[in-house]
């Protein structure tokens, strides 16, 4: 089957009976043509289903109508992550008003997201974008500065002076709570099975277990791709060491449950032989049983809010203040208790 010629300016001054001047005119809110005549283009326009193309937004300098965001996570485990479904309907809650879309893209390497944003701006494909587990002197936001796309970090802390933006929640105070819960409830050996090392807030939340040195608490990190396959597997490893942890935190939910499963798998019993928590909170760790210790946040108020920042953003000629959004809280289940 031949493909569908793109209906064009050419095309709609010919139906409409006018120049193709006055076609450009109308679509483009331009003075020039009269009321009646940019009706009937702009009807002539609906009839034929017609959209501009990438290259001729790009020329004239207008609008994609539409922001970006690439996750790079496994594409199994991406479905199952409630910290994503609620943060992307919160983005598109935050851009309903403004009548723009959201464009998503899943990759599978660094540098494939790094691709996909050169891409989209050399296409006019986006406004802007949303960045996401930022990292320390992050490559994404000096090519997204110096190519000059409009960028919001929804991040750990507050952006350095100059720089892009950021939505972000206190990760180092959000550590705090947890880990100081599980110290004082008598732990002594916690380990985290975390995200990749490089991000912010897996540094950010190792540095505060670590410091729990002080008060005779010994540490160990795992860093995963936050698949529930990986997590499983260093779950096998920690609870065959020598001196097993009294406790285990996971970086998000899903891992969480894959690792209370092969606790159980294991027969160890929680909380009395090993304690389990999560920094993500979701349904799925409030029904299993026992239910999951865990920090509760609104992601959907998170994204929302970082969708708003981002529109004034693109609107300003200057970066914008960083906002802070509010810390998440502990919800005590039944997966912790004192070490027996």
């Amino acid at each position: 089957m031949p493909p569908v010629k793109r209906v064009t300016i050419a095309d709609i001054a010919r139906i409409a009976g006018v120049s193709p001047g006055a076609v450009s005119f109308a679509l483009n809110g331009k003075p020039g043509v009269s009321e009646a005549t940019r009706e009937r283009i702009l009807q002539v326009a609906q009839d034929q289903k017609w959209s501009p193309s990438q290259a001729a937004r790009a020329l004239v300098g207008a609008r994609a109508n539409a922001i970006g965001l690439v996750l790079n996570r496994p594409a199994r485990s991406l479905g199952t992550e409630a910290f994503f479904a609620d943060l992307i309907a919160g983005i598109q809650a935050g851009l309903s008003d403004g009548k723009l879309s959201l464009q998503l893209r899943l990759v599978s390497s660094f540098e494939e997201e790094l691709e996909t944003h050169r891409h989209w701006h050399a296409a006019h494909q986006v406004d802007g974008v949303l960045l996401i587990d930022p990292r320390d002197d992050d490559p994404r936001q000096r090519a997204l500065e110096e190519l000059g796309v409009p960028t919001v970090v929804v991040g750990s802390h507050a952006s350095a002076p100059g720089s892009a933006p950021a939505v972000w929640l206190d990760d180092a105070a959000t550590a705090h709570e947890l880990f100081d819960y599980l110290a004082a409830l008598g732990h002594t050996r916690i380990a985290y099975v975390a995200g990749p090392e490089e991000f912010d807030h897996t540094r950010l939340r190792t540095a505060v277990l670590d410091g729990l040195s002080a008060r005779g608490v010994s540490s160990e990190t795992m860093a995963t791709d936050f698949s529930p396959a990986v997590a499983g597997t260093v779950t096998r490893r920690l609870l065959s060491a020598a001196k097993r942890p009294t406790a285990i935190v996971y970086d998000n939910d899903v891992m969480a449950v894959a690792g209370l499963r092969v606790l159980q798998e294991m027969g160890v019993a929680v909380p009395a032989d090993v304690s389990v928590a999560s920094f993500d909170d979701s349904v799925i760790a409030e029904l299993v049983r026992p239910s999951i210790t865990s920090m509760t946040r609104d992601t959907f108020a998170l994204g929302q809010r970082a969708a708003a920042l981002l529109l004034r953003q693109i609107d300003a000629s200057e970066p914008l203040p960083s906002e802070a959004g509010a810390t998440p809280t502990l919800t005590v289940r039944e997966s912790t208790a004192r070490p027996v």
